[in-house]
């Protein structure tokens, strides 16, 4: 069975290469959305206005021999003399067994707007440079497969089984409002579309993500308690998503449930201190994958540094950390 799996992933990818005009990529994904805020909206940066540092780790379907591993790490923090906030993100995504190695590193400003003494705006751009990989040499072909014994024949693709490499520019944006209670915000990202094809044109697809939720207080506002729904809508080329979820909150423990339209139900829960959080999410698949796939597993860190405290009143996002 494993065979099988390695073989449908592999020719996937394969479809991809031959046909690229047809076969549109689309971007990992991370469901702990707020505990990777520079991936989700540019706009985040500098929010928590101290010096901030994540990482994040997914591995998503397991069972399905590695299909997808991602890794991503940021930093940000808010520069009065900017008046907004500046970050720095990398990830690095590995799809088939590494087959397809994507590297990219961003750099990011957003500028805040103190609209009133309740409402605050942050719009965020972002600049990146991406690198694609194609390890030729892990594909498979039909020409090695023996009857009985599986892949052991030398494959005739002499051209296919070489490593190639892409890099390109990539520019994405967006805004973010918020007070108190509620938040909103609204990003695009690929916005000049880069050709990402290997062989032949393939554009990468914008990708249109929206979000919001409010924060709701329970009981006495000294026991720190709090229940967060939460709405976060994406589109890419064909594909698209609605992500509904709850987060409740009691002092430093924190729980969360969404559900992703016809695919998962998410449960995480975390712990966060004033300087450091740290939170779990499974996905657990509801498709007609459920059997097949193992879920996915998804860790996150956070790290926040004193700073000297502002003069002048600084409004902090309040938001979920995961």
């Amino acid at each position: 069975m494993r065979k099988l799996y390695k073989l449908v992933s592999l020719l996937v990818l394969v479809t991809w290469l031959i046909n690229p005009s047809e076969s549109k990529a689309q971007d990992p994904i991370f469901t702990q959305f707020y505990a990777n805020p520079l991936y989700l909206n540019p706009a985040f940066a500098g929010s928590v206005r101290c010096p901030r540092f994540v990482l994040n780790y997914r591995n998503q379907w397991p069972n399905l021999y590695r299909t997808y591993i991602t890794y991503a790490a940021s930093y940000d923090q808010h520069i009065d003399a900017l008046s907004g906030g500046i970050g720095l993100m990398v990830y690095n995504d590995r799809a088939g067994n590494n087959v397809i190695n994507s590297t990219a590193i961003s750099g990011v400003y957003s500028y805040q707007l103190n609209v009133s003494r309740n409402l605050t705006i942050r719009t965020g751009l972002q600049a990146t440079y991406m690198q694609k990989t194609l390890d030729g040499s892990k594909l498979t072909f039909g020409d090695m497969i023996d009857q009985r014994n599986g892949f052991i024949y030398p494959t005739g693709e002499t051209d296919a089984t070489q490593n190639i490499t892409k890099g390109y520019p990539d520019f994405s944006a967006g805004i973010l409002a918020y007070s108190k209670k509620y938040f909103v915000g609204a990003s695009v990202h690929h916005l000049t579309q880069p050709n990402e094809g290997f062989i032949g044109t393939s554009k990468l697809p914008m990708k249109i993500t929206a979000h919001g939720g409010v924060v709701i207080p329970v009981g006495d506002r000294t026991a720190e308690t709090s229940i967060s729904p939460n709405i976060l809508f994406q589109r890419q080329q064909n594909f698209q998503q609605l992500n509904i979820g709850l987060y409740a909150n009691k002092g430093p423990i924190v729980g969360g449930i969404w559900y992703r339209n016809q695919d998962a139900f998410i449960l995480t829960v975390g712990i966060q201190q004033k300087l450091f959080k740290i939170g779990y999410s499974y996905d657990v698949t509801v498709s007609k994958l459920a059997n097949a796939t193992a879920g996915s597993h998804e860790l996150s860190t956070s790290l926040q540094l004193p700073c000297k405290p502002k003069k002048k009143k600084f409004r902090t996002i309040s938001c979920p950390s995961f």
